[in-house]
Parts: C-alpha cells; sequence; structure tokens
C-alpha cells in the first residue's frame, strides 16, 4: 500500500512540485550496465557492446535502436537492422541479445519503489519519462506498481519522441502542470541528465547504487533519509 499523504508530511518551505523519473537504471538495473557486462563477457573492447546496441545515445538520430525507441520501427526490424551494422563493423552477433542477457539480482528495487512512493505521498506530482520500447510494455509497466508511483507517463515510443530531446521533459512537465524550475529529475546516462539541466530542471545522474540518488532526492524535496535496509547496503556500489 502507498504511505498515506498524512504520514509524510510536505514540508512548509518545499520548492519541488513535481519529480520526474527515468525508468531503467531508476527502479531496475542499468541496460547500460547488462549490455557493458555482457559485451565483456564476449571480450569487445570498452565501449563497443554499448556502441552496437544503442549507438550515439546522446544523440537523437536515425540508428534503429533510436528509431526503435520513437516508435517508428517495431522489435523485430530494429534487430535485424542492429544486426546488420554489426556485421558491417567485422561482429557477428545479436546486438539485442547483450541487453535481454541474464542480469543480476536486483537488490534495491523495493527499496527504491518505497523511496519513490513516500515522495509522492508528499504531495509531489511525478512523472516516468522513459526511452522506451512498445513491445516491452507490459513487461516494463509489471515490474513495479505503476499507478501508485506516477501520474503522468512519457512514453518515448508513444511520443514518437525520446530522451535528450527536451521534448520529452517538456510533455511531461505540461502534463504535470509544473514549470521546469520547480521540477527534480533523475536518470542514469549523462546526456538525459545534461538535457533535463538546460531546460533548467534540477537533475541527479542514477549510479549503480540506486537508493544513494533517492537520499539526494529527498534533500531536494525536504525529506529526511529513511534509515536503509540490510539488504541495500549489501547490494550498495558507491557511485562515480
Amino acid at each position: 500500500m502507498p504511505p498515506d499523504p498524512e504520514d509524510t508530511p510536505a514540508p512548509a518551505d518545499r520548492t519541488v512540485d513535481a519529480v520526474l523519473f527515468d525508468f531503467g537504471g531508476v527502479f531496475t538495473l542499468s541496460p547500460f550496465d547488462t549490455v557493458a557486462a555482457a559485451g565483456k563477457e564476449l571480450g569487445l573492447e570498452e565501449g563497443v557492446a554499448f556502441d552496437l546496441c544503442f549507438g550515439p545515445y546522446d544523440q537523437d538520430g536515425d540508428h534503429p535502436w533510436h528509431r526503435l525507441e520513437r516508435g517508428e520501427l517495431t522489435l523485430l526490424d530494429a534487430r535485424d537492422a542492429l544486426a546488420e551494422l554489426a556485421r558491417g563493423r567485422g561482429f557477428d552477433l545479436d546486438p539485442l541479445s547483450l541487453l535481454l542477457g541474464q542480469r543480476p539480482e536486483d537488490v534495491q528495487r523495493d527499496e527504491v519503489v518505497d523511496r519513490a512512493r513516500r515522495v509522492r505521498a508528499t504531495g509531489v506530482r511525478t512523472a516516468c519519462v522513459t526511452n522506451n520500447v512498445a513491445e516491452f510494455g507490459q513487461a516494463w509497466r509489471g515490474m513495479i506498481p505503476v499507478d501508485e508511483l506516477f501520474d503522468v507517463i512519457v512514453d518515448s515510443c508513444r511520443a514518437g519522441v525520446r530522451k535528450p530531446d527536451a521534448r520529452m521533459f517538456e510533455l511531461a512537465l505540461a502534463e504535470l502542470a509544473v514549470p521546469a524550475g520547480r521540477a527534480v529529475f533523475l536518470d542514469d546516462h549523462p546526456s538525459n541528465v545534461a538535457a533535463a539541466t538546460r531546460l533548467g530542471i534540477r537533475s541527479i545522474l542514477v549510479g549503480p547504487d540506486r537508493v544513494a540518488a533517492f537520499d539526494e532526492l529527498d534533500v531536494l524535496v525536504g525529506l529526511p533519509p529513511p534509515a536503509r535496509s540490510p539488504s541495500a547496503e549489501e547490494g550498495a556500489v558507491c557511485a562515480p
């Protein structure tokens, strides 16, 4: 059950009216880390696996993964295009297999969900601003209690734009009816954080210890951070 707003009062001098959350890398282990680990197992040089799968992620261009996230390609068509690009660079592999491989246990998800619930219970408006794939829609929504966590969802494959395009953030702010200067954004990719910051949104780069990012968020929202669970401490890795 979500926390009772009366149990989590809003600070009188609150300067944050909305929080925009990325999904992957905030509520889940980072997909970027998953691809990097899979590439390392295959003996690929650092950064090659990421590039084969996602292309220049700090841009919004015509790379198959970008088109997939904008809803312009099906997953199967994108997979074929990614494999063709990989072959052109001398790699006989399916780049999507790097992303869809086995992941380690996520020991922080429950705590992250509870922390997001706690923020929303103060009356702060919330949005999920995610670059995602249409075919993954049911899966990602089934991983967390979406209705308990977000007032608004801006999904790139439905919106037809993707981060770091400023329109992703502008869509969320418009639906929340909150100005950029009263919002905070959490994401695990530096280019997305930089794009939000350019709009005047206070932003937090989420590292491997995702709970630590929520500690930062609590400070901005004006909440004291709760005691961390032993499981979260065991799984924590200091963010760079």
